[in-house]
């Protein structure tokens, strides 16, 4: 039985030997909505994931950010964010991948680079006042990155070129950002700003509730495609995650569904031969079928 055209296209870059970045926002994104594939990939190909926002910050936290560590069960952001990189580290050697933990300020801690002028004071009391995103629901998921964020939106990218020079030739995994967290949007852009060849993962599980920006997906043409190959495996990985795992799946249940990628609307079996032979290809253009929204106050 011949391959459906996302195996067939990985395939092709596997076997290239060409390198594949992926990128993760948070510390169990990549694993969530990628599990599958990396797990069947690891074993053929040189796989790097990069976790950018890994890190939290000290108090006073923000309500949205309370509201986030009283779900968890902790107090200490800090610690909680210790045990993150743990859990993520234990995951990733059971899919005998590569992982680096860039260690950027996770967007529900995220301070503003100067405090605006007059709020020194107050925002000792109100520390809305000096963060980036200071609510969840008005700012964090509302699928835009601030124009405040700008420094950070530059390390991603920066991110992206020490892992994978042009010269490399590689593929990028980017989220597609559905559910619209500001840090999923923020590192998806910055994969569309890289001139690398780029491959764009539906957020699990948030594309069980929401779409896809319609705008994202119609303008580079984005086509949706899914990956069935080992997701009987994913749901023990995902409970490895378990400062998370009860928070996401509250009901203990982790739906067994299949991931889901877009590619170029193009045949994807030449652009992934070109990949392999010419460096980075032109960008990927694709129309979705699913997308995100991030669980309140979670990343």
């Amino acid at each position: 039985m011949p391959d459906d055209p996302l195996t067939s296209f990985v395939r092709t870059v596997v076997g290239s030997g060409a390198p594949m970045l992926v990128l993760s926002p948070h510390l169990d994104d990549a694993v969530l909505s990628c599990g599958a594939l990396l797990g069947w990939a690891g074993r053929r190909a040189p796989v790097t994931i990069a976790t950018l926002f890994t890190e939290a910050a000290p108090p006073p936290y923000t309500l949205c950010a309370r509201h986030y560590l009283k779900r968890t069960g902790t107090e200490d952001a800090e610690e909680l964010f210790a045990a993150r990189r743990a859990e993520d580290r234990h995951v990733l050697e059971l899919l005998d991948v590569g992982s680096r933990h860039i260690g950027l300020v996770d967007g529900l801690f995220r301070r503003l680079p100067r405090p605006r002028a007059g709020t020194e004071r107050l925002a000792r009391l109100l520390p809305e006042l000096a963060h980036v995103y200071p609510t969840y629901r008005l700012h964090l998921a509302r699928g835009r990155v601030s124009e405040r964020d700008a420094d950070t939106l530059r390390a991603v990218g920066e991110t992206v070129e020490t892992l994978l020079p042009a010269r490399s030739g590689g593929l990028v995994l980017a989220p597609l950002g559905v559910g619209g967290h500001a840090d999923h949007v923020l590192v998806r852009t910055a994969a569309e700003l890289s001139g690398r060849r780029v491959v764009y993962y539906s957020d699990f599980p948030y594309n069980q509730h929401a779409v896809a920006d319609p705008a994202f997906t119609g303008r580079h043409r984005l086509v949706a495609r899914d990956w069935e190959r080992g997701l009987d495996r994913k749901a023990e990985l995902v409970r490895g995650y378990r400062t998370q795992a009860d928070t996401l799946f509250p009901e203990g249940r982790i739906p067994c569904v299949p991931e889901v990628y877009l590619l170029p609307a193009a045949d994807p079996e030449p652009a992934a031969s070109a990949l392999a032979t010419s460096g980075p290809a032109r960008r990927a253009a694709t129309g979705a079928r699913r997308g995100v929204r991030s669980a309140g106050g979670v990343s």
